[in-house]
């Protein structure tokens, strides 16, 4: 008989919004003085981030927000990567890299890597959720909540709804 997991709600609809809001008016600290600011969005979650956090900053400031889609196989992140921008569209510019949840860090640095083939103005990162265990030297910039978890616990962010919630399972 399979043992049902549980699910206990760290964050609500509500709190999530305002941990939105709050990254996006650090995001607008950070680049106080920027026209433009590139928001890479790790393609599921991350981009949804990336998204709701481009049309804060649009209402909060006067900086223009790309969005810029990144695409990385988590379980084999150093195959491949794709953008939805060229690396000319983001050369000497502000980016933030975006994801839902920094776990181990694994797809966070190797998301970090592939920008770095380019000057870039300044680079940070930015997620929903900060587990306290990295297997690599990478932090959150920007982050909604830090949890210090097991390493047989998940995370599982649900932001494609109209009702927005964090799980801890």
């Amino acid at each position: 008989m399979k043992q049902e997991q549980t699910r206990n709600k760290i964050l609500s609809h509500d709190e999530i919004k305002n941990k939105i809001r709050r990254i996006a008016y650090q995001i607008y600290e950070s680049n106080i003085d920027e026209t433009e600011i590139i928001l890479a969005g790790i393609d599921q979650n991350g981009y949804v981030l990336a998204k709701k956090l481009k049309r804060i900053l649009t209402e909060i400031s006067s900086i223009k927000p790309q969005l810029c889609k990144v695409i990385i196989n988590k379980k084999s992140p150093i195959n491949n990567i794709k953008t939805s921008l060229t690396k000319a569209e983001y050369t000497n510019k502000s980016i933030v890299l975006i994801d839902d949840v920094l776990n181990s860090g694994t797809t966070l640095i190797y998301g970090v890597k592939y920008f770095l083939d380019v000057p870039l103005k300044q680079f940070k990162t930015a997620v929903l959720v900060n587990r306290n265990h990295k297997k690599f030297p990478v932090k959150a910039d920007f982050k909604g909540i830090s949890l210090s978890t097991s390493l047989n616990e998940h995370i599982e962010v649900v932001l494609d709804t109209n009702n927005y919630e964090v799980f801890l399972k």
